[in-house]
């Protein structure tokens, strides 16, 4: 499947709402070893506004934020600044150069199958003490992506777009996330939350997926714009059925996993 081609402002429509779970996940890590200088590795770093936040919230630590976007990377080099750089890196094979206090992964992994099996060797490049901290969509069941493979896998559409779309095995369950991590000796917190997102404006769900889900559908008709829209179209349509928007806005619930795992001091 080709990669996915990113638009950093169409991510960016939704950063409040992406950025929550971000500060869920961070207000459960805790302290980090080796103190000034220790290294921040932020996979998946997208469009850099997260990787700011953690810049901010461990100053003196070398934070770099890893991505495979061309295009999110130029968009995040406009944070770096002392002790925060962006360099480019696939998370399907990175593998850390150095020990790390902290390795964390904010919506990235459900792109990356087998992500579990890299488990090991991040934990192996983390310090005695250091965290490895993720979370993932958990929604893969919701009416959101539902219809979006319906529609994909469709006689119109299946010849161009069928087995493009990512089924709910994109992710492990959080008990089984618990299960993994806790089998390679680390103590571990794992959990999910439903967000219940009120999103403003016509079609905003579209809008929302527009910026992550839909983007394989997106770049496998870049060539071909009339299909594209005639595609959207058609998926706006189940959209506004699925979510409709009343008078406050159009409630988007979006269930999220997450785990963070401590790597024994010893």
């Amino acid at each position: 499947m080709t990669a996915p081609l990113w638009d950093p402002q169409q991510y960016l429509r939704h950063a409040d709402h992406r950025t929550r779970p971000f500060l869920d996940l961070l207000a459960r890590i805790g302290d980090l070893p080796g103190g000034p200088g220790a290294r921040i590795a932020d996979l998946g770093c997208g469009a850099g506004n997260a990787t700011a936040l953690l810049a901010d919230r461990w100053p003196g630590f070398r934070t770099t934020g890893y991505d495979d976007s061309p295009q999110m990377l130029e968009r995040a080099r406009a944070h770096a600044g002392p002790g925060l750089d962006f360099a480019r890196a696939d998370a399907a094979t990175w593998t850390p150069d150095a020990p790390h206090a902290l390795i964390v992964s904010n919506a990235l992994l459900q792109w990356v199958p087998g992500h579990a099996d890299r488990f090991p060797a991040w934990l192996a490049g983390l310090l005695p003490g250091g965290a490895l901290a993720f979370q993932v969509p958990g929604n893969f069941g919701a009416p959101s992506h539902v219809l979006m493979r319906r529609l994909a896998e469709s006689p119109r559409w299946r010849a161009r777009l069928g087995g493009l779309l990512r089924h709910d095995d994109a992710v492990l369950e959080p008990s089984a996330y618990l299960g993994r991590l806790a089998a390679l000796g680390c103590e571990v917190d794992a959990w999910e939350t439903t967000y219940l997102h009120l999103l403003a404006g016509d079609d905003a769900v579209l809008d929302w997926v527009k910026g992550t889900g839909l983007r394989p559908v997106l770049t496998a008709l870049t060539d071909d714009p009339e299909a594209r829209d005639a595609f959207t179209a058609e998926y706006r349509t189940l959209l506004r059925e699925a979510y409709p928007r009343e008078p406050h806005g159009t409630v988007f619930p979006f269930r999220r996993i997450f785990a963070v795992a401590r790597k024994g001091k010893r």
